[in-house]
């Protein structure tokens, strides 16, 4: 022993521990756990007018550890921001467990208008910098209609082309479109399907909104599978113990497709007290993700 140096002596009896548990002698270690889906805020109501220290000292109260924050809201999180503004806004979430998952954006690419479809492309592009300069991860953005007169398929396609050019563009700044299933038919999951078969930029995903839609035939399961191969990071939901909406049943979904994004919390109700209210919907998502 007095001829094996230190290091040596560990290196053979961590070989010879390998070794051992290959052919069954020692135990294996346990499987370290699969990463669970996690839950945050959307600011879209019960955010809406608190500024950025505020929301974010909120969140933390609350255990929701992140938060997609929404346009026109008190934070005042815009492309007007200042580089330093920016760095400052970036600065205050990465001294908190709070992460700022992206930006809610309303910018729309179904409108038969040129004019207007080249000003949401480019204001998508300027938020885009914004979730950058941020520390954010994307930017969500939504179809939000099927204009009467025009083709359905040609709309279908149109979307489907500019968000191709919003993902090449956020390529190059490392960001995520997020594409919210959202609108006047376009929510329809055989309508988000065919844009996103136009869809060939791999960072461009599908964000679950949890619509009445989901539920036509063929059913939640059907139209989970028809598009889940486009899902990202973000799933959005509203208050988990109202309405008839079976989210146990999507969670269950989500946990066989191994799903570790965002569960986000886009609340519509006006409880007299909005931090009692997060924290009582964190523990439903628990309850209900624990006993699946």
């Amino acid at each position: 022993m007095n001829n094996i140096t230190r290091r040596g002596f560990i290196h053979r009896s961590i070989s010879a521990g390998l070794g051992l548990s290959a052919i069954g002698i020692l135990p294996r270690l346990p499987e370290l756990p699969k990463p669970a889906m996690r839950f945050g805020l959307v600011t879209y109501q019960w955010g809406r007018d608190w500024d950025l220290p505020t929301l974010i000292s909120n969140c933390e109260k609350t255990g929701y550890l992140g938060v997609e924050l929404r346009t026109e809201h008190a934070h005042k999180v815009e492309t007007d921001l200042t580089p330093a503004q920016r760095a400052e806004v970036k600065k205050r979430f990465a001294g908190s467990p709070v992460k700022c998952i992206g930006y809610g954006a309303n910018f729309e690419f179904h409108s038969p208008d040129p004019v207007v479809l080249r000003k949401n492309i480019d204001q998508t592009k300027e938020y885009i910098k914004l979730c950058h300069d941020i520390g954010a991860t994307g930017i969500k953005v939504k179809p939000n209609d099927l204009p009467a007169g025009v083709p359905k398929e040609k709309t279908l396609e149109q979307i489907g082309v500019s968000l191709n050019e919003a993902g090449k563009f956020a390529r190059d700044y490392g960001q995520l479109v997020r594409v919210e299933v959202h609108g006047n038919h376009t929510q329809e999951l055989p309508n988000m399907k065919t844009i996103f078969e136009h869809v060939t930029e791999p960072n461009v995903k599908m964000c679950w909104n949890c619509n009445d839609q989901d539920l036509l035939p063929p059913g939640l399961e059907g139209n989970f599978n028809m598009v889940s191969k486009w899902f990202g990071d973000t799933v959005h939901v509203r208050e988990l113990n109202i309405g008839d909406y079976p989210y146990r049943e999507l969670f269950n979904l989500f946990k066989k497709m191994d799903y570790n994004g965002w569960i986000l919390l886009e609340a519509r109700t006006e409880p007299q007290d909005r931090i009692a209210a997060m924290k009582e919907q964190l523990e439903v998502f628990r309850l209900m993700t624990n006993s699946l």
